[in-house]
């Protein structure tokens, strides 16, 4: 497969699965795995990250924008930018502890995601069957506490295929979250968290990095860029009218389909 086109399918898979809860991570390792796709120091997957962070800076900059004004003299804005930092504390600390493992070890072993994808499709399945009357439905109030518990839960996603919007929802909806605002939770999230991880990451792999092909990189950025754009306008109706469960079926398929593949001795 040409580079050109791989570019684009990964960029395009990037943009369509940052932000629903499927792992990204885990699409972009086992899809690089199986069409023989490799970036020296990954600088490929990293950057194109950027153009799914940029996605959510162009949809909710209005929101951002207020937030950043208001924050010194609006209680609800305070406690909202005060509950994020909350949630994306856990996971930047263990993040940070535990970099090697992640990058050495989880990211270098596809059937340990194709298995993570599978079990996590089971458990949002069962959570999006739950019977539970919400008692949470705005995002800018949530209390301290539910804050705290989700970034708790986002620390789960440190291990590719899990999903860190799966797993935010797995907890907001355990906590008494409404499937709507956990999802919209996930995109506000995702700004510190993403953006430190890819600036953490960058920082790591300096010496390795290779940014020769600047083109490719380009492609998959726009590309993700393009996607996600796409997903976060539309994600949170379609939560609303469907659920979680398309998802779920989605991650076990194809967690079973990767481990087929592996077992046929398929890509490397």
């Amino acid at each position: 497969m040409s580079d050109w086109i791989a570019a684009i399918i990964l960029g395009l898979v990037e943009g369509l699965t940052e932000f629903i809860p499927v792992s990204s991570t885990g699409h972009l390792l086992l899809l690089g795995h199986f069409i023989g796709f490799h970036s020296e120091g990954k600088t490929f997957e990293i950057v194109i990250q950027l153009g799914a962070i940029l996605a959510i800076i162009s949809v909710y900059f209005q929101r951002l924008w207020a937030l950043a004004t208001r924050w010194p003299h609006d209680k609800q804005a305070r406690h909202f930018i005060i509950g994020v930092v909350i949630a994306f504390l856990p996971a930047a600390f263990a993040g940070v502890f535990m970099y090697d493992i992640i990058k050495k070890i989880f990211f270098e072993t596809p059937v340990v995601i194709c298995i993570a994808l599978i079990v996590g499709g089971v458990l949002l399945l069962l959570l999006d069957r739950m019977k539970k009357v919400p008692k949470y439905l705005d995002v800018n109030t949530y209390p301290f506490r539910v804050y705290g518990i989700i970034g708790l839960f986002q620390c789960l996603a440190l291990l590719p295929g899990v999903s860190r919007s799966g797993a935010t929802v797995a907890g907001g909806l355990l906590l008494g979250t409404d499937k709507r605002s956990a999802a919209e939770f996930t995109f506000f999230l995702a700004l510190p968290t993403m953006g430190g991880a890819v600036a953490y990451d960058l920082f790591k792999s300096r010496n390795d990095l290779d940014f020769t092909d600047v083109g490719l990189i380009a492609v998959g950025f726009v590309t993700a860029f393009v996607t996600a754009l796409f997903v976060v306008r539309f994600l949170l109706n379609f939560v609303s009218k469907h659920g979680f469960a398309p998802f779920a079926y989605w991650r076990i398929a194809v967690g079973t389909l990767g481990l087929a593949l592996l077992w046929a001795g398929v890509g490397g």
